[in-house]
């Protein structure tokens, strides 16, 4: 899953907790969903969130019903939580991500949301209404197969996060597989305009990625600003690499953490990006019943960037085993004023959209205004 990277007028900063490996897990902390979306009909899984570029009350929240054609859709869901518009047809969508300003050529540029279609081993990609009023199918048929050397689950995408490179503006799919090898577990595509056409299609960059062969991943995150692509290996913890293909070190792991305190699979993947490189990484902790969200600082302790540590806090919202998860630091209108989160509730066939104030003043927490 894709964090859009802008700078946040305000930020919330965690403190009174240390990541040193003798601190124990911080106290849970309860919070309450501002919103309750409509149910999807059978099986929610991962949501990605849109802003309007100049009206933030009609920004989106998309969602995928994970099942097969022809039941398998994207979903589009205002910030009321009410359904705007139902893509059907897909073959068990798994993962839906948001990026903008893909360059068609010509002058024009598209916001594009990104869903892996499981059981056609492909990507579908739509482009987003400027004016938020729903989708548009503009995959290049044919021409977003992933994986296309490797058999059965290993050919079988399931999470996806996009990154737009700040250097050149363009725009990369990082997908995961049902299934995969230990070493170059995890695929990226460049998306490009398909010719005149108005589509767009994925051309491999790399294989990447190390995986400790228990579980699987699925939940990708990519700090756009920063240039990290952090993912989820479910049974073992949180790995971190570089999201530029081109950079010399794009194939070392920097880090590995997460390791410890989960009771369950470690799922979603989200950033909250504040001022200067600051800001959260958040990881679902898959419980039934009561999902929870462990928050690790963004930008490693002090003259150590990729040194996490542990989780200065823990925050629960009702959620039962959420999947996805997605993030934004952006207002977002009257009721998100500094942002929301968004997770997957399973039992209830719905997302969850949580005030980001909400999740950051449970605990031990202090407001900066104007950092």
């Amino acid at each position: 899953m894709n964090s859009r990277i802008l700078v946040c007028l305000s930020i919330i900063t965690i403190t009174g907790c240390s990541s040193t490996p003798s601190q124990p897990q911080p106290r849970v902390s309860d919070i309450q969903p501002a919103v309750r979306t409509a149910q999807v009909t059978d099986d929610p899984d991962d949501p990605a969130i849109w802003l309007h570029p100049s009206d933030p009350e009609r920004s989106l929240i998309l969602g995928t019903n994970k099942v097969l054609a022809p039941k398998g859709a994207l979903v589009v869901f205002g910030l009321d939580g009410a359904i705007r518009q139902t893509v059907t047809g897909l073959d068990r969508p798994n993962n839906v991500d948001i990026e903008y300003g893909l360059d068609l050529g010509g002058g024009s540029k598209i916001d594009i949301a990104v869903v892996t279609e499981r059981l056609k081993h492909q990507l579908r990609i739509f482009q987003i209404a400027n004016d938020g009023s729903g989708v548009t199918d503009v995959t290049a048929e044919g021409k977003t197969w992933v994986m296309a050397d490797r058999k059965r689950e290993q050919a079988a995408p399931m999470g996806v996060s996009l990154y737009r490179r700040p250097r050149d503006g363009a725009i990369f799919a990082i997908v995961a597989p049902k299934n995969g090898p230990r070493d170059a577990y995890l695929a990226q595509y460049r998306l490009e305009a398909d010719g005149a056409t108005g589509r767009v299609r994925a051309n491999f960059v790399r294989y990447f990625g190390r995986f400790s062969g228990t579980a699987e991943i699925e939940a990708v995150a990519v700090d756009d600003e920063l240039g990290y692509v952090y993912y989820a290996d479910e049974g073992d913890g949180i790995h971190k690499y570089l999201a530029d293909p081109d950079q010399p070190d794009a194939s070392r792991e920097l880090a590995h953490f997460g390791q410890t305190g989960f009771r369950a699979d470690r799922e979603g993947i989200a950033i909250y990006a504040g001022q200067d490189g600051t800001g959260y990484l958040v990881c679902t902790d898959q419980i039934a019943g009561n999902s929870e969200y462990h928050i690790f600082r963004r930008e490693g302790e002090p003259g150590r960037p990729h040194d996490h540590g542990k989780p200065l806090k823990i925050v629960r919202g009702g959620a039962d085993s959420t999947d996805g998860l997605e993030i934004t630091s952006r207002p977002a209108g009257a009721k998100f004023p500094m942002g929301l989160m968004v997770a997957m509730n399973s039992s209830a066939r719905n997302f969850l959209v949580f005030r980001w104030e909400d999740v950051a003043a449970s605990g031990m927490v202090k407001l900066l205004l104007g950092r």
